[in-house]
This record gives structure tokens, C-alpha cells and sequence, in this order.
């Protein structure tokens, strides 16, 4: 299998050393006013992890200008805009969405006034029409199932699963580094998002059995602290689904054996495994209850 291009004492500097940032980055949101921090890291051949606060995106800057993905709010596209501006004078050509959610894709009228062409999965469309964001363009480009971007030298391959968060949800595959990009529904070592909102339990587990079979070596997720690698390897997915599988299995048997109460459930069921997941303590109650409304409520 061929690996990733990059050096292997690279790649290992590139798990476990810090971000280099432009300030201290918080893990917690600022008071008063303060500035998110935010960082760059190049992982080689163009492709940039950009970083602002507890969120991640891409870039890949090609001889034919920049593909961005998700540009998260008008303030952050500027400074991503500003980051670009320091690595090359191209300009951006794509910008890529990973689904409909308003955290993740506002502000790239920025782009957009600059003459950016914005791609994502035709559900987009009618989610961003229901519930409109300022200065966040519709789609010009929608697709189906697959679509690929191609750009100077470089492609981007996106892959629609089906609804698992959301009903948009694309996850991005570089194919000369065998590296996905996957947002919300993979973030390694954390539990859950809290009542785990927007998703469906059981498609976000039939979604990731399904990314697990395609080509790949190493993962960048859309969310962590800085602490956090830019890089994982393919095994976070795994861990991912087997959480979840746990997860529901638990509050199953807790069902069955005649606890109904969500209270009671999440004061009871316990996931040890996980213990020293980010967020075990205050997250796991609340990934409870959800998974007791997909099962006592069906939803």
C-alpha cells in the first residue's frame, strides 16, 4: 500500500508535537472580548491545516490558485484569507462545504466577492434556503453522491453517505496523501457532542462502516484543542463507531432489563472504556438521554 509522501519522523513530529500558533490558543471560550487564537501547519504539498479555536478546516493551494473547505464565520475567513495571502498571491478558486451547519460554512462572502466558486451537496441548498446565514453564498456547484474538484494539480474527492449529521454531510478524501477530511462525525478521543444535536445514531454508525472501506491512511478532523495532533491515523473512524455502538448497546441493555427513566439512565449507565475521553464527565449523560429518545421515542 503506498503511504503517505511525507517523511515518517515528520509525520510522527506532526502527531505529538504542539501547533505552533499565532497566540495561546483557549480551550475554553474567552470572556471579555479576548481573540480566538488560531494557527497554520503545513503537512506538505500544499495542504494547510488552519486552526481557530477548538475548530480545523483545509486548504490546498495548487499553481492554479486555492481550494478552501469550510470558511466557519466572517471573521474567521478573514483571517484565513489573511493566512493564504502570506503562503501565496493565487487566489481562491473553490470553496468547499462539508455540510449545512451554520458554525462550520458561514462567512465566505469573502470569497465569494473575489470570484470564489462555492461547491457542496445539493441538500445544502434547500437547509441554507430554511434557515439563512449572512454573507454565506448557496452552492453554485451541488452534487449527488460523489463530485471531485480539481484544481492546477490537485483534486479533492467528496463522498455523500447519507444523512448521519445532518443530510449534507460530505467527507473529503485527498488521494495523493491518502487523508480524509471529516467533519463533526469523526473528532478522536471525545465523546459525543453533547445531546448530540442534528444527529441520527444509527446512520452515523451505518455512514462510518461505510467510510471505513475507502482508501485512506490518516484523518484530520474539524474540531479539538491545540493539544490535539492535525493528523490522526485511519483507526480514529473505528474508534469512533465502536464508541457509538458501545454507547447504544448500554443504554439498550439498561432498557431491557426495565430502567426507563432518561434520568435514571443517565445516572447509571457507565462506559469505563472511555473514562479518559475528553468531555467523559460532563458529555456522556446528555449522549445518554439522546440515544434514550432514538430508542423510547424514535428519534
Amino acid at each position: 500500500m503506498k503511504r503517505l509522501f511525507l517523511p515518517l519522523i515528520f509525520i510522527i513530529g506532526l502527531l505529538f508535537s504542539p501547533m505552533a500558533s499565532a497566540s495561546d490558543f483557549p480551550l475554553k471560550e474567552p470572556m471579555g472580548g479576548k481573540t480566538f487564537g488560531h494557527s497554520v501547519k503545513s503537512i506538505g504539498d500544499g495542504v494547510y491545516v488552519f486552526r481557530w479555536w477548538v475548530y480545523r478546516n483545509i486548504f490546498i493551494v495548487t499553481d492554479e490558485g486555492v481550494i478552501v473547505t469550510d470558511p466557519l464565520n466572517a471573521k474567521v475567513a478573514n483571517l484565513l484569507r489573511t493566512e493564504i495571502r502570506k503562503i501565496t498571491d493565487k487566489p481562491v478558486k473553490y470553496v468547499v462545504y462539508s455540510h449545512n451547519h451554520h458554525d462550520h460554512i458561514s462567512g465566505g462572502q469573502i470569497f465569494k466577492d473575489e470570484g470564489a466558486t462555492f461547491v457542496g451537496h445539493k441538500n445544502i441548498v434547500k437547509e441554507l434556503a430554511d434557515h439563512p446565514a449572512p454573507l454565506t453564498p448557496l452552492p453554485d456547484v451541488t452534487f449527488d453522491n460523489n463530485y471531485t474538484v480539481t484544481l492546477g494539480n490537485r483534486t479533492l474527492e467528496l463522498s455523500y453517505f447519507g444523512p448521519n449529521h445532518g443530510d449534507s454531510m460530505a467527507v473529503m478524501r485527498l488521494p495523493k496523501e491518502k487523508i480524509l477530511f471529516i467533519v463533526d462525525i469523526v473528532t478522536p478521543r471525545r465523546v459525543a457532542f453533547r445531546d448530540m444535536p442534528d444527529f441520527w445514531p444509527d446512520e452515523w454508525i451505518r455512514s462510518l462502516k461505510e467510510i471505513e472501506q475507502m482508501d485512506f491512511d490518516y484523518v484530520i478532523s474539524a474540531h479539538g484543542p491545540e493539544t490535539e495532533p492535525a493528523i490522526d491515523p485511519a483507526s480514529v473512524v473505528k474508534d469512533q463507531r465502536v464508541y457509538l455502538e458501545d454507547l447504544m448497546a448500554a443504554v439498550k441493555k439498561a432498557l431491557d432489563s426495565g430502567t426507563h427513566s432518561p434520568d435514571a439512565l443517565r445516572k447509571t449507565v457507565k462506559l469505563p472504556k472511555y473514562k479518559d475521553w475528553r468531555y467523559y464527565n460532563e458529555w456522556l449523560p446528555m449522549n445518554i438521554e439522546r440515544v434514550w429518545a432514538y430508542y423510547h421515542m424514535g428519534y
